[in-house]
């Protein structure tokens, strides 16, 4: 078998991204290189210093050059609430509604038997030792609403609960501005057994 020349190792490397085909990888291949070799480059650059200088932090296990990243370490935050996602891009999506101000846990992952993905793999014993720190009061499970995060969610709760701790979950429903004709009945569903009463 012969070796794959530089071009085959870039478009074999850009496939390893998420949603990223084989023509879709080819087109980003030949643009960085025929458009935007600067963009490339800086693409590089900033890949090898991300990955010589970032680690996971110590407390809430998302990405960080420091041992205890900043949101970590910010007195300003309610050291009572605990929310724990799946990746980091769910917690970015959740200080975007700037509606939380507790501390986070990063799964990195979720419950997947099927993919050999169990507790251990996950590390939960990390978010357990986290949760019973003695200020922690109410941890919320915002995990997707997917098969694997609705396992992850129920184990969770049954490992927290009985640590004398609160666990709520994220409710499901109809989206802000959304219409009911083009909801799906699944999320109609949802949004009829988890209304609240008005006062």
């Amino acid at each position: 078998m012969a070796a794959l020349s530089s071009l085959d190792e870039l478009i074999a490397a850009l496939r390893c991204l998420p949603g990223v085909g084989p023509r879709s990888a080819q087109r980003m291949a030949y643009h960085l290189l025929q458009r935007d070799r600067t963009g490339a480059a800086r693409l590089a650059q900033a890949m090898e210093r991300a990955l010589a200088v970032l680690r996971h932090c110590v407390r809430c296990n998302t990405f960080s050059e420091e041992d205890v990243c900043a949101r970590c370490a910010s007195p300003r935050r309610d050291a009572s609430r605990l929310c724990v996602v799946e990746s980091p891009s769910d917690l970015a999506m959740i200080e975007q509604t700037q509606s939380y101000d507790g501390f986070y846990y990063v799964l990195m992952g979720r419950l997947s038997p099927l993919d050999g993905i169990g507790p251990r793999e996950l590390g939960l014993e990390r978010l357990i030792a986290r949760a019973d720190d003695g200020q922690v009061r109410e941890v919320i499970l915002a995990t997707n609403f997917t098969n694997e995060g609705e396992v992850t969610a129920l184990t969770l709760a049954s490992l927290l609960t009985a640590r004398g701790l609160t666990v709520s979950r994220l409710s499901r429903g109809v989206p802000v501005g959304g219409e009911l004709e083009h909801t799906d009945v699944g999320t109609i569903a949802q949004a009829l057994a988890e209304r609240r009463t008005l006062s």
